[in-house]
C-alpha cells in the first residue's frame, strides 16, 4: 500500500499543478488585464493625471504578476552616469531606452513628465514558473533588512510566550514566533512556511488572498494581555502573530506595548472564519443527509415494490426534480413562519436559530442521492449469487441482510465519504447568498466577476487539492471497510 499511495500523492501532485497552471494561464492571457480595475475606487480619482494612471495601473499589474514595470529612475540605477541617464532625451537615456527594447520590453514616455518607463509582459510559462517559485516561502533569521536598525541580533531560540507557554522564537525572521502552543486546533502552530497565493485585488485590496478566507470575521475580540514591555491592557491583537515593523514605521503606541520591533500583529475576531464558517454549515448538513439518507435508502431496499419503498421514490423524485433555489425558498417560508430567522446575521453566530433552516436545507437537498445510490447498491447485491447461496444454505432474510449485502453495498458509500466530509469546506453557494451567510461559498462566483484574478487561483488550488486528497482518503477507506480490497501498483485490485 506504502508503493501506492507514495505513486498517489505523486500523480495528486502532478494533477494540481495541471489544473492551477491552466486557470493561470486562461485568467492572465484570455481575460484583458484592463478588467481588474473595475472595481477600483481609486483609479476614477486619477483621470486628470496621466502620469499617475500610467503609473498605478502598471504598478497593479506588475503586483499581481502580469508583467515588469521599470521607470526611468530604476533604469538608470544600472547606468554608469546616473545623472546623465536621468535627462530626458539625453545620449544615455537613448541608450538605455534601445538596450530594454532589445530585451523585449516595451518602452513609453510618461505623457505629461517626458521621463521613460518600460513593460515586458509575461509569457505562458513565465506566468506559471513565477506563481509556483513564490508559492513556498520559509522564514529565516535574514529575511529581515532594515536600515533604521543595523543591530539587529538574527537567531533563532526556545524561549515562552505571553502566556508563559514554551515556544520558538526569532530575531531577523518576517515573524517573532516561528512556533507556538495555544488552546485552539491542532495545538501546535507554525509560522516559518507560509504558503503564498497572493494579494487580493480589487476586493478586500492589500490583504493577502488566504488570510481573506482563514481570519475571523465580525467585531474584534477584546482580552486583557500583557505586552513585551510589561504593559496590560485589553486588546485584540494576537501576539503570536506579530510580524517585523520597519523602525521608520514605529510610533509612540508600538513603544509603549512592544520591546522590540515586532510590534504588526493581526486581530482576533469574535466571528470564525468563510473557512470555519462554510465547514461548520457543511458538516452540520452533511450529518443530517447521512442520517436520513442512508437509512431511507437501506429501508427502502429492504422492502421493494411496497408502500415504503413507493413513497421513498415519490421523495426522492421530488427533491430532484424541484429546482434547488425553488426548495431554499419555499423551505425558508415554512421555516420563518415558525420564528426562524430569514437571513443568518439576525441573530449571528451565538444563536442557534441561525443555523436550524440552512443546515435543515442543506441536508435534506443531499439526501436524495444518497438514497437513491443506498437503495440501488442494496437492491444490486441482493441479486447477487452468493445471496442465493446464502438462501440455500437457511439463513434468514435479516442474517442476510445485515451480515451479507449491508456490508458490500455499502462500499461504494464510505468510498464517497472523505470527499463529502472535506469538501463541505467549499460551502453552498446559493443557501449561503439566500441567508446571507459569511461563508466560502460564493467567494468563487464573486472573485470571478469581480476580476479577483489572484482569489481565483486561490480558491482553484485549494478545491483541487482537496478533491484529490479526499479521493485518495476514500480509496484507503474502503481497504478497512472490506479488506479483500488490496492498493498496490499490479492494477490487479483497484
Amino acid at each position: 500500500m506504502r508503493k501506492y499511495i507514495i505513486g498517489r500523492l505523486i500523480r495528486s501532485f502532478f494533477s494540481i499543478f495541471i489544473v492551477v497552471s491552466i486557470a493561470i494561464v486562461m485568467i492572465y492571457t484570455l481575460v484583458p488585464k484592463e478588467n481588474i480595475f473595475f472595481g477600483d475606487s481609486y483609479l476614477p480619482k486619477l483621470g486628470s493625471k496621466p502620469d499617475e494612471t500610467i503609473q498605478y495601473k502598471n504598478s497593479r499589474w506588475e503586483e499581481l504578476g502580469y508583467l515588469d514595470f521599470v521607470q526611468q529612475s530604476d533604469m538608470c540605477k544600472n547606468s554608469d552616469n546616473y545623472s546623465g541617464c536621468m535627462v530626458i532625451g539625453s545620449e544615455e537615456s537613448l541608450v538605455l531606452k534601445a538596450n530594454y527594447v532589445d530585451e523585449g520590453y516595451t518602452v513609453d514616455t510618461f505623457p505629461k513628465s517626458g521621463f521613460l518607463y518600460a513593460y515586458k509582459e509575461y509569457t505562458a510559462v513565465e506566468l506559471i514558473t513565477n506563481w509556483f517559485s513564490n508559492f513556498i516561502q520559509i522564514d529565516n533569521v535574514n529575511k529581515i533588512s532594515d536600515d533604521g536598525n543595523l543591530d539587529l541580533e538574527r537567531k533563532v531560540y526556545l524561549a515562552t510566550d505571553y502566556n508563559g507557554l514554551p515556544a520558538v522564537k526569532c530575531s531577523g525572521c518576517e515573524n517573532e514566533y516561528l512556533m507556538y502552543l495555544d488552546g485552539s486546533f491542532p495545538f501546535i502552530h507554525q509560522n516559518f512556511i507560509k504558503l503564498n497565493f497572493g494579494v487580493s485585488y480589487p476586493t478586500y485590496s492589500g490583504v493577502e488572498t488566504i488570510d481573506v478566507i482563514s481570519s475571523g470575521q465580525g467585531t474584534y475580540d477584546y482580552e486583557d494581555v500583557e505586552f513585551p514591555s510589561g504593559k496590560t491592557a485589553s486588546s485584540p491583537l494576537d501576539l503570536h502573530n506579530c510580524t517585523y515593523k520597519a523602525t521608520s514605521t514605529l510610533d509612540r503606541l508600538d513603544q509603549e506595548k512592544f520591546d522590540s520591533n515586532y510590534a504588526n500583529c493581526s486581530f482576533n475576531y469574535q466571528d470564525p472564519s468563510m473557512i470555519s464558517t462554510s465547514y461548520l454549515f457543511g458538516i452540520l448538513a452533511l450529518i443530517l443527509s447521512y442520517v436520513i439518507g442512508l437509512p431511507g435508502g437501506i429501508f427502502m431496499s429492504s422492502r421493494k415494490g411496497k408502500l415504503a419503498d413507493k413513497i421513498g421514490t415519490v421523495y426522492i423524485n421530488f427533491m430532484i426534480a424541484v429546482p434547488s433555489l425553488a426548495f431554499i425558498f419555499f423551505a425558508k417560508l415554512i421555516g420563518t413562519a415558525f420564528g426562524l430567522p430569514d437571513k443568518f446575521p439576525q441573530f449571528g453566530f451565538n444563536d442557534i436559530r441561525s443555523y436550524i433552516l440552512p443546515v435543515i436545507i442543506l441536508g435534506l437537498l443531499g439526501t436524495a442521492g444518497l438514497m437513491i445510490w443506498t437503495r440501488r447498491y442494496m437492491v444490486d447485491q441482493s441479486n447477487a449469487d452468493y445471496v442465493k447461496f446464502a438462501r440455500a444454505k437457511g439463513l434468514s432474510q435479516k442474517e442476510i441482510f445485515n451480515n451479507h449485502i449491508l456490508k458490500n453495498a455499502i462500499i461504494p458509500i464510505v468510498d464517497g465519504i472523505p470527499s463529502s466530509i472535506i469538501l463541505c469546506i467549499s460551502g453552498a453557494v446559493i443557501t449561503e447568498t439566500v441567508f446571507a451567510i459569511p461563508g466560502m461559498g460564493k467567494m468563487l462566483p464573486d472573485a470571478i466577476k469581480a476580476y479577483n484574478n489572484s482569489m481565483v487561483i486561490t480558491l482553484t488550488f485549494i478545491l483541487t487539492a482537496l478533491s484529490v486528497l479526499a479521493l485518495l482518503l476514500g480509496d484507503i477507506l474502503i481497504t478497512f471497510v472490506d479488506p479483500r480490497i488490496k492498493l498496490d501498483n499490479k492494477g490487479d485490485s483497484r
